[in-house]
């Protein structure tokens, strides 16, 4: 088995077709099929089914490409760690993060990465734990910071405490409801919601039901922080999002905390990695830069 090999079966499993992977690698399609050949011949398993418009995986092929991913991506952070460490620094470093997360910690830690690793190529990527946990697994992505997840963490991921977190109450600024101090005085409210924070929507809900209020109306959803921050700032709808939103720079002359007795839990903020996997030092500086700018620990509020 051989690493061109494990390249060329990934390359046909991300683009669908031999004519697609051929082109993608460079490589004449003879050639590939021949590579396909041999490997499903010393497996002793077909990896893919041909079909009249492609290949798809089978099974077997499934489960042999995520290894296959993980293995390239291991070779990838090789290569870039010696090369990081012999000079100027080069490669990647790939990151998940929450929109809390990049609030929070990234105007600060990306600074400093980029003072130490200015040829470091840094892709960012928006998003939770479900979203990014396949590229986790298979080193396509180096941590995630964000929400914990509810589920228990599986053994070949490792989840590291960074802050504990909690939501606010936000509306555009000189909302009519402003001066509110509790969630009954909010019981009229129009509110928006999102995908983009951590079951926002529920959590609203049995916030309002734990105190005997009526249910939230809801009148608007979002899929994107920016989409959220719009909705806010040009409509009188209120959203219960991360505390982040109420601190944040680019919106502090656009929103506004209206300041609820009540408190208003968030799932704590963690960083997500591979069970073993060494980063390289690019990573691993970024990731340290990301622990360094995590919020000092807030003060809890008395609960109404």
């Amino acid at each position: 088995m051989k690493l061109n090999q494990l390249r060329d079966i990934a390359a046909i499993a991300e683009h669908g077709s031999l004519r697609a992977a051929a082109r993608h690698l460079g490589l004449a399609q003879p050639a590939l099929t021949r590579s396909v050949h041999e490997l499903e011949h010393e497996l002793g398993a077909p990896l893919f089914e041909r079909r009249a418009r492609g290949m798809a995986l089978t099974p077997v092929g499934e489960a042999f490409v995520r290894r296959a991913r993980a293995i390239l991506s291991d070779v990838r952070r090789a290569r870039e760690e010696v090369e990081q460490l012999r000079g100027p620094a080069a490669g990647s470093v790939v990151a998940g993060l929450s929109v809390a997360a990049h609030m929070a910690m990234l105007p600060r830690a990306l600074a400093r990465f980029r003072a130490r690793y200015p040829d470091v190529r840094l892709h960012l990527i928006e998003g939770f734990f479900p979203t990014l946990e396949a590229g986790l697994r298979a080193g396509a992505v180096d941590f995630y910071i964000g929400p914990q997840p509810e589920r228990a963490m599986p053994t070949d991921l490792m989840a590291e405490l960074l802050f504990e977190n909690t939501r606010v109450v936000i509306g555009r600024i000189g909302h009519p409801l402003s001066a509110a101090t509790s969630l009954v005085d909010l019981g009229g409210a129009e509110w928006v919601t999102t995908t983009i924070t951590h079951r926002a929507a529920e959590e609203l809900h049995r916030l309002f039901q734990e105190r005997g209020l009526p249910p939230p109306r809801l009148v608007m959803q979002t899929q994107s922080a920016l989409s959220m921050i719009m909705a806010i700032a040009y409509s009188d709808a209120l959203g219960m999002l991360p505390v982040q939103f109420a601190d944040f720079a680019l919106t502090t002359g656009t929103l506004a905390r209206i300041r609820v007795r009540e408190t208003l839990p968030a799932p704590p903020i963690v960083m997500i990695r591979r069970t073993g996997l060494t980063l390289t030092p690019a990573a691993e500086w970024l990731a340290e830069c990301c622990r360094q700018a995590a919020p000092p620990p807030r003060h809890r509020e008395r609960p109404g």
